[in-house]
């Protein structure tokens, strides 16, 4: 099955993100990185809860049934039909999104996907630019969230508010299903709001890729 982060952005939307991100560059000594990952997290625990509620509740309601038709009881039954159901479901939920979302709250996710993203700035050295002005767009698409993670020299001149509206505009832009023109025009965005206070400067050399990441999350 082909990953929901490679699905989402075909190879030409990648490369019309990464030439707008080279364009942006050309206005600010701002570094920006957009990365897409599936998930930021495989909730193992939503799997589990997801898998015995449903496990008990086909089980009672199976069991019932077969003693008000079958007209005999069984102290195996129950268990064994308890230990089936809630294997194929913890299988069913695991392989699919839409099904695990009904087991994770919202704070969750959020938490998560917020984790994900600070790990991603350092790990992926985002911290390292000579000004300390790399901006980080993490897009998680089972959590439905999106992160703006930016750098000190960065915070230390635009409040972290301002960023709110890139995550608007591509949250919209994922749910009009355009999300590769919305990730487009937040690019500029970023570059709009760098350019004020961090200039293209003379000497300035790409310090990090303009390439689209697609990442497989925690």
């Amino acid at each position: 099955m082909k990953d929901p982060a490679e699905k989402f952005l075909t190879a030409s939307e990648r490369l019309h993100i990464e030439g707008r991100v080279a364009e942006a560059e050309k206005r600010t000594s701002g570094e920006i990185v957009v990365m897409v990952v599936p998930s930021s997290y495989h909730y193992p625990l939503a799997s589990m809860l997801g898998s015995l509620l449903t496990a008990m509740l086909v089980s009672i309601a199976v069991t019932f049934l077969y003693e008000q038709f079958i007209g005999k009881e069984s102290m195996w039954f129950f268990p064994s039909l308890f230990s089936i159901v809630f294997i194929l479901f913890n299988e069913v939920i695991k392989r699919i999104p839409l099904l695990k979302r009904f087991f994770v709250t919202r704070s969750d996710m959020q938490e998560e996907v917020d984790e994900a993203a600070i790990q991603t700035f350092y790990y992926r050295d985002l911290n390292q630019t000579v000004d300390h002005t790399g901006i980080l767009i993490y897009i998680s698409l089972f959590e439905h969230h999106v992160r703006v993670i930016a750098d000190k020299g960065i915070n230390d001149k635009v409040h972290k508010d301002a960023w709110q509206e890139i995550v608007t505009t591509i949250v919209g832009g994922i749910h009009a299903k355009t999300q590769a023109s919305a990730i487009a025009a937040a690019v500029d965005r970023c570059a709009d709001i760098l350019s004020i206070h961090f200039p293209l400067k003379a000497g300035d050399r790409n310090e990090l890729s303009n390439e689209v990441i697609i990442g497989t999350g925690k």
